[in-house]
C-alpha cells in the first residue's frame, strides 16, 4: 500500500483527501499494515473534544518495543539501530546493532523489575545523551513502566518539581556529562533534588565521566554491576492501546510545567509513519537529529519512529561549537549521514561563523535537511540551503508540538515545492483551521489567525498528567470542539502555512495585529544582525509598542548603534510597513533560551515593561546570567 510511502505530490493528494474524508479506515489501514499487534483494536476511534477525551484503536494489545526491536530480529539483527556519537573526538563512536539493543534493552528492563518497578510506576530519567538513557526509555516500555525524561540540563529545583508531579518512585541518572569542554555534577544535581522528594525509593547511576560522588546507602546503586548480572531474557509486558507510555513536561507560560500524558498504540504509529514521510527514509539510511532526547524532538524523532521503521538513528552526545564549529558537518561526513535534523537556533549560531568549517566537509551523502523548534527565518533558510544541502538537499521546516507528539505540518521533501519560512501543508490525517477571534473559521486562502486543528490524530497527548482540567482549560476551551495550538498562522495564496508564532506573541499595536515573526525576519536580514526576538510592552498612546532585542555580529559590533537602529527601522518599514517599526532597539550579548533553543519571551515581555521583581524561576534557562546583564542596560 502507498499510504505509507508518499512519492509525489499527486499522492500526497490522494494520501490526504482519504486521511480527511475517511480518517477511521486511513488510520487503520495504516496501523493494520505496518505494525505488530498481539490483539487488533474493537474500534479504531472514539472522541470528544468537548470532554475531551480521545481513544484510537481501542482494547488493541502490544508493546512498543517488539516494533522498534523484536520485529527487527528475524530480518536485520545485525543491522545498527544506534550510533552513539560521544562528546569529544577523542572517544570512539559506538554502533548498536538490533540485535545488541534487545539484550541491552532486557538486562535493563529485569534490572528495573528487581527493583520493584511494575507496570505503571513513573521512572524518572535524568542523564545525559549517552546509549544508557535509550535503553533505560525502551527497558521502562518493556515492562510497561512510564518514563518521564528530564533534560539533563536542568536545575536541581526543576527536577525536584517533575520528579514529584509524576510520583516517581526510582529517578536514573549518572556520575556527571560532559558538555563540550566542561563537566556538569549530575550526581550533585540530584542529591540536591532528591532532598525534596520522599517519593523516589531507588537511584540508578550510570558511569560517565568516572568522578568521585556521594552515593547514599540503600537508596543509590551503580548501574553497570546489576547490568552484568541481569538476564538478557525479557518478555514484553502486554500493553493496551491506550495504556500510558511516558510523561514528558513542557513549560508553562503560567509558571507550572505542564506533564503531557502520551500513550502507546497512537503515538506509535503517528510517530513511525511521519518519521518515514517527513524523511523520506529508505532502508540502509543513515538519519540524525541533533536534538536532546530530554525533548519530544529526541522521543520522536531520535528513538520511537525511527526504531519503529527499522532504521538507523544517531544520538549525538556533543555541542555543535565544540571542539570547533565544524562538528555537526564532521559527524556528517564520518557517518555519511543522508537526513539531518536541527534546530534554526543552531543554524543561525553556526552561520556566524567561518563558512570553511562547513566548507572543508563532505556532505554529499545529504538528501534531506530539517528544521524544528520553531520558524527558521529566511536568511537561515538560504545559509542552510546554500551551504550545507548545496541547493540539492530540500528543507523540511516542521511544525509540532510536546502536545501534538508528532510533526503535523510540513514539506514532504521531493514531494512538495518548499517555500522558505513556510511549513508548507498539513500532514496526512491533520486537519488544521484558521480561526478569527470571534471563534468562526476563516475559509479559503490569505488568511491569518489562530492556528487550530479540528479532528484528532494517534499521537496527540491524552491529558496533563493528574491535571485534565488545565488540558481541557489550555487546549480545549478557546475554541469549541477544536484544539487550540497557542500558535498564530496564515495560509497563503497556495494554501500552504506559514506558523507565525505563539499567539501570544501577536501584538495589537495602535489596532493592528503583529506578529513577531516577520518583523524578527526584517531585522535577522540586516547583515550586521545575528538574531533577534521581538515583545510588546505597555504603551499610552498605541496600547502596545514593540521592543526589539537584538544580537550582533562582530561586523555589526564596531558599527554605530544609533546609525544601525536607523537601518533596522528602515529595514522594517521596507519589509513589514512603518507600524510594524519598533519603539526600542537594545542591542544583547544574548537571549535568554530554554536548553531546546526556545526564546523565553516570557522574561523579555516582562523586562520591556519594567516588570523585572518576579521573572520566574530562570535557573532552567541555557544562559540565566544573560537576564541579568539584560535587565542593567534595558532602555
Amino acid at each position: 500500500m502507498s499510504n505509507y510511502h508518499i512519492k509525489n505530490l499527486e499522492e500526497y493528494f490522494q494520501v490526504y483527501r482519504k486521511s480527511v474524508r475517511e480518517p477511521e479506515n486511513f488510520w487503520e489501514e495504516v496501523a493494520e499494515e505496518h505494525f505488530t499487534w498481539r490483539k487488533k483494536w474493537d474500534n479504531v476511534l472514539s472522541w470528544d473534544f468537548n470532554k475531551p477525551e480521545v481513544k484510537w484503536f481501542e482494547n488493541a494489545k502490544l508493546n512498543i518495543t517488539e516494533n522498534c526491536i523484536d520485529r527487527y530480529l528475524f530480518t536485520n539483527a545485525d543491522r545498527t539501530a544506534i550510533i552513539w556519537e560521544p562528546n569529544g573526538t577523542e572517544e570512539e563512536a559506538q554502533h548498536i546493532s538490533y540485535k545488541e539493543l534487545h539484550k541491552k534493552v532486557n538486562k535493563f528492563a529485569n534490572v528495573l523489575k528487581s527493583k520493584g518497578i511494575e507496570k505503571g510506576d513513573r521512572v524518572c530519567i535524568y542523564l545525559p545523551m549517552i546509549p544508557e538513557l535509550a535503553v533505560a526509555m525502551l527497558a521502562c516500555a518493556r515492562i510497561g513502566a512510564i518514563h518521564s525524561v528530564v533534560f539533563a540540563g536542568f536545575s536541581s529545583k526543576a527536577l525536584a518539581t517533575r520528579t514529584n508531579d509524576a510520583d516517581c518512585k526510582m529517578l536514573i541518572t549518572s556520575d556527571g556529562s560532559y558538555r563540550g569542554n566542561k563537566t556538569i555534577d549530575l550526581k550533585g544535581i540530584v542529591d540536591k533534588a532528591l532532598e525534596e522528594c520522599p517519593g523516589v525509593e531507588s537511584v540508578l547511576v550510570a558511569k560517565r565521566i568516572n568522578s568521585d560522588i556521594n552515593m547514599k546507602e540503600g537508596r543509590d546503586q551503580w548501574l553497570q554491576p546489576l547490568l552484568d548480572e541481569a538476564s538478557d531474557q525479557c518478555e514484553a509486558t502486554t500493553m493496551d492501546a491506550e495504556d500510558p507510555l511516558f510523561i514528558l513536561y513542557t513549560s508553562g507560560s503560567t509558571g507550572k510545567p505542564k506533564g503531557m500524558l502520551h500513550t502507546t498504540a497512537g503515538y506509535m504509529v503517528y510517530s513511525a509513519y511521519t518519521f518515514k514521510n517527513v524523511f523520506q527514509y529508505k532502508e540502509g539510511d543513515v538519519y540524525w537529529c541533533t536534538a536532546d532526547i530530554g525533548w519530544i524532538t529526541g522521543h520522536s524523532y531520535i528513538l520511537y519512529g525511527p526504531l519503529a521503521n527499522g532504521a538507523t538513528t544517531v544520538m549525538f552526545e556533543g555541542v555543535p561549537s565544540y571542539p570547533d564549529a565544524g562538528r555537526f558537518w564532521d559527524v556528517v561526513e564520518k557517518h555519511k549521514v543522508n537526513q539531518f535534523y536541527t534546530a534554526p537556533t543552531a543554524i543561525r549560531s553556526l552561520a556566524k561563523r567561518n563558512i570553511e568549517f562547513v566548507e572543508k566537509h563532505d556532505l554529499s551523502s545529504l538528501k534531506v535537511l530539517g528544521t524544528v523548534g520553531e520558524p527558521i527565518n529566511e536568511e537561515a533558510w538560504h545559509w542552510y540551503n546554500d551551504n550545507v544541502g548545496k541547493n540539492k538537499s530540500p528543507i523540511v521546516d516542521t511544525w509540532w508540538q510536546t502536545e501534538t507528539g508528532g510533526i503535523m505540518i510540513s514539506p514532504l521533501p521531493y514531494v512538495t515545492p518548499v517555500k522558505p519560512t513556510y511549513a508548507t501543508l498539513p500532514f496526512p490525517g491533520i486537519q488544521p483551521a484558521i480561526m478569527d477571534k470571534n471563534g468562526e473559521e476563516l475559509s479559503g486562502n490569505q488568511v491569518d489567525g489562530r492556528l487550530c486543528i479540528k479532528y484528532p490524530w494517534p499521537s496527540m497527548a491524552r491529558t496533563v498528567w493528574r491535571d485534565h482540567e488545565r488540558y481541557k482549560t489550555t487546549y480545549f476551551s478557546t475554541f469549541k470542539n477544536m484544539y487550540f495550538t497557542g500558535d498564530g498562522a496564515l495560509r497563503d495564496e497556495v494554501g500552504y502555512y506559514r506558523i507565525t508564532g505563539r499567539v501570544d506573541d501577536v501584538i495589537i499595536v495602535s489596532g493592528h495585529n503583529l506578529g513577531t515573526a516577520p518583523i524578527e525576519d526584517a531585522i535577522d536580514e540586516h547583515p550586521a544582525v545575528a538574531e533577534s526576538a521581538v515583545v510588546g510592552f505597555p504603551h499610552e498612546v498605541k496600547g502596545n509598542a514593540l521592543y526589539a532585542f537584538v544580537i550582533l555580529k562582530e561586523v555589526g559590533e564596531s558599527r554605530n548603534h544609533d546609525n544601525l537602529r536607523n537601518e533596522i527601522h528602515q529595514q522594517i518599514k521596507d519589509k513589514v510597513g512603518p507600524i510594524a517599526k519598533p519603539e526600542k532597539i537594545q542591542f544583547v550579548a544574548g537571549l535568554p533560551k530554554t536548553r531546546s533553543g526556545k526564546i523565553m519571551r516570557r522574561i523579555l515581555r516582562k523586562i520591556a515593561s519594567k516588570q523585572t521583581e518576579n521573572l520566574g524561576d530562570t535557573s532552567t534557562l541555557l544562559n540565566p546570567e544573560i537576564v541579568d546583564e539584560i535587565i542593567k542596560k534595558a532602555l
